[in-house]
């Protein structure tokens, strides 16, 4: 019988611990957490599963939260570039958005109840190296200090030795959802982002504000300043930034009930986002294969993070299904297959919190009049290779918008 190691619970080691359990494979997760305390924990992400991953998801027989309190179907734009500054774009289907501490510890159980296995505890890097004389197959998708130093950076899809951007998000009330329910989008040159997601969490509807803050720029207050000091000048805070920088997001807030969830519901950090090498050979001839996170660790700016590992994980098991011998024509074969919308997705992110580039100004003053444009930017989050063809360069862009230009709004 093939036996397989993951290390990691999040989404990349489940789907993928999931996909190998329709195959009837034998596969344990090593992870330092269980379901209970991933539950009981600290907000982890605000992220949004698109179509595509929902499509995996229903496939694996996961896809537990559908209906309208999950989901939403539109971005609402506010352009820091122009006179007119509104606009939205639609997805063809619906995106979904789910607390991470409610969905993670419901696929955990999905993955027992299949008939997969979980070892607690924190693993170091011997540890994972030890795993491949177990295991045929060892998979690495998480892992802090010297596990995440296994698989080298790609220099060329690294660009960064500091965080691009600062980043907060914080699970509020108060915040209304629009019809029909939508992502807020907001770019301010000079200060940075703001996404206003709606999602599901412990106390049902809440919007999540994550805030990617230019670092040295007026929003960068929102990581620096503890909430945990002072929750009531940290929100006061966030009511400022959102007043002077927000125009459309701060109209939708009722002051008398702004307030976070809980004081679990917030999150403040940065991080260098990085690329790394998909495998690498051990001493013993075995290999450790990346996946997720620890392959590529992006901002979250761009909602590509948790989709481009729920991708990741189906490629390695479709490679699984058709061919067991682990060594490295099976590592360069799965590398090649996820290559092109990972780097995609990748360079996107990069394009857009790196230094300016002349074609997204282009690029979004565009969509403002041309819903075509707008809906095909919206709908390519599914689709980073699509969205590289339309922004890649400044000719990528005047390509598209000459083409649309016929659509554009009386």
């Amino acid at each position: 019988m093939t036996t397989i190691a993951i290390v990691g619970s999040g989404i990349a080691g489940l789907h993928l611990g999931l996909h190998l359990r329709k195959q009837d494979l034998d596969v344990t997760i090593y992870t330092n957490r269980t379901g209970e305390e991933v539950a009981n924990g600290p907000v982890m992400n605000s992220v949004a599963h698109m179509h595509v991953t929902r499509a995996i998801e229903e496939e694996l027989g996961i896809n537990h939260w559908v209906g309208e309190d999950y989901e939403y179907i539109r971005h609402y734009h506010y352009n820091g570039w122009g006179e007119d500054r509104e606009y939205f774009g639609d997805f063809t289907k619906p995106s979904a958005v789910v607390d991470y501490r409610i969905m993670l510890p419901k696929l955990m159980q999905d993955f027992e109840e299949r008939g997969g296995r979980f070892v607690y505890g924190t693993l170091f890097r011997e540890d994972v190296d030890a795993l491949t004389d177990e295991y045929d197959l060892v998979v690495v998708s998480a892992g802090k200090g010297d596990i995440s130093a296994i698989f080298p950076k790609r220099p060329e899809l690294s660009p960064f030795s500091a965080p691009a951007r600062k980043l907060a998000v914080g699970f509020w009330h108060g915040v209304e959802r629009l019809e029909p329910n939508g992502v807020g989008v907001n770019v301010v040159p000079g200060v940075g982002e703001l996404l206003a997601i709606p999602m599901w969490s412990f106390s049902g509807k809440v919007m999540a504000l994550l805030f990617e803050s230019v670092p040295g720029g007026p929003q960068e207050v929102l990581t620096d300043q503890k909430y945990a000091d002072d929750p009531a000048a940290y929100r006061e805070k966030t009511l400022e930034i959102l007043r002077e920088y927000y125009p459309p997001m701060y109209a939708r807030i009722n002051e008398d009930e702004f307030r976070l969830q809980g004081e679990k519901d917030i999150l403040q950090g940065a991080f260098p986002p990085a690329m790394r090498q998909d495998f690498v050979e051990l001493p013993n001839g075995k290999f450790l294969l990346a996946l997720g996170d620890i392959h590529m660790t992006v901002d979250p700016v761009q909602a590509q993070g948790a989709n481009s590992a729920a991708y990741s994980a189906k490629v390695i098991a479709d490679a699984i299904a058709e061919d067991k011998v682990f060594d490295r024509r099976f590592m360069e074969k799965v590398a090649r297959r996820r290559a092109e919308r990972l780097e995609a997705a990748t360079n996107w992110i990069n394009t857009i919190i790196g230094p300016p580039a002349e074609q997204i100004p282009e690029l979004f003053s565009a969509m403002v009049h041309n819903r075509e444009l707008a809906d095909r930017f919206t709908e390519n989050f599914n689709n980073p290779i699509g969205q590289m063809d339309l922004l890649g360069s400044t000719e990528r862009v005047r390509a598209a918008i000459e083409a649309t230009k016929s659509t554009v709004n009386a």
